[in-house]
Parts: C-alpha cells; sequence; structure tokens
C-alpha cells in the first residue's frame, strides 16, 4: 500500500469527480489552509454544525441514537462548548476510486488548540460528505469556521482491489449528504 501524491489526486478530481468541489492549491491567506497538499487534500468543514447538548440529561446510544442530543446552527462560526463536541460535514463531496482507502488527520493549526477531529476511514467506493466529529478537548468554549481548512485526507491505494466495496455491499452510509447521525 502506497501514499498517492498531489499529481495522482489532481487528475481523479479532475477526471473523474473524485472530489467535489477541488481547489487545486492550497489556500491559507488568512484562512485555516484548504486544498491540494503535497500527499493529501485539505477538506473544509461546512457552515451546517449539530452542536452536542445535554439539556435532557440523555444517554448516548449508538444504537438507539436520538437527535435531540443536538441543536442544529448553521453558522459562519461554530462555537463548541468546553469538554463537548460537534457534528459537521465537509463542503466537499468525495467519490472513492475501488482500489483506495481514505484515512484523516485534524489539522495542526486545531489541534494545538485542544480541538481534535475524528473521521473514520473513507472505504473503497464510497462516496458523499464527510461526516466530522470535532471535540473540545479544553475547558473554554472553541471556535470553528467554517468554509475553511478542518481535516487533511491522506490516499492510500491498495496492493490489489479488494474483492468488495463499500458500494458493493451497500454500506448504511454511501452516498449521505449533510452531517449524517449514527445508524444502526
Amino acid at each position: 500500500m502506497s501514499i498517492l501524491p498531489d499529481h495522482w489526486i489532481r487528475t481523479q478530481a479532475q477526471n473523474n469527480n473524485m472530489i467535489t468541489p477541488f481547489v487545486e492549491k492550497q489556500t491559507r491567506s488568512g484562512v485555516i489552509s484548504y486544498g491540494l497538499s503535497s500527499y493529501g487534500y485539505d477538506a473544509r468543514v461546512a457552515d451546517d454544525f449539530k452542536i452536542f447538548t445535554n439539556v435532557d440529561a440523555a444517554t448516548i446510544d449508538p444504537k438507539d441514537f436520538s437527535h435531540t442530543s443536538f441543536v442544529d446552527r448553521k453558522k459562519e462560526v461554530c462555537i463548541v462548548p468546553p469538554n463537548s463536541f460537534a457534528l459537521a460535514r465537509t463542503v466537499e463531496y468525495f467519490r472513492i476510486p475501488s482500489d483506495v482507502l481514505v484515512i484523516c488527520l485534524g489539522k495542526s493549526t486545531y489541534a494545538r488548540c485542544g480541538i481534535i477531529v475524528n473521521v473514520t476511514p473513507l472505504e473503497p467506493g464510497w462516496e458523499g460528505h464527510v461526516t466530522i466529529e470535532i471535540s473540545n478537548t479544553t475547558p473554554l468554549p472553541a471556535k470553528i469556521y467554517a468554509n475553511e481548512g478542518i481535516c487533511q485526507f491522506l490516499f492510500l491505494k491498495g496492493d490489489s482491489p479488494c474483492e468488495v466495496t463499500y458500494a458493493d455491499r451497500s454500506g448504511k452510509y454511501m452516498g449521505q449528504t449533510g452531517v449524517t447521525l449514527p445508524k444502526l
């Protein structure tokens, strides 16, 4: 398995709509950077946020998840409460080739502020907006800036194609748009 470079990512984005919309070079003037980098793609966070709230003293249950545990906000800046989290999505829509696995890491600018970004791997054949979990590990409120960089995706090419892709098995998060809550 090898990591794929900028020219491969660019070709796939331009010829196969792997990333839409695609920003060909890293943009960083006055914003948290996003766009194509040497061996990855820095994605932006959209302005749709679901911020965790526990006003109903709810229990988080991945088998029976209640949407009432979140408040929805559509804003240019999201304030994540101390020791809490928010769900968001990427601006970009991804279409992953059947011989590629994509992993995600948080941006260092946020990590250095105690903001942790988590995304599960994007499996071969998967497509959709990526739902992002943003954790504020600090005792202070934290700002997240919409339409700016939030995380970096790294593209890994398998030594051989997998037998069954995410699309082949009709994965439950296939084709998701918007911020998607847990499904069983």
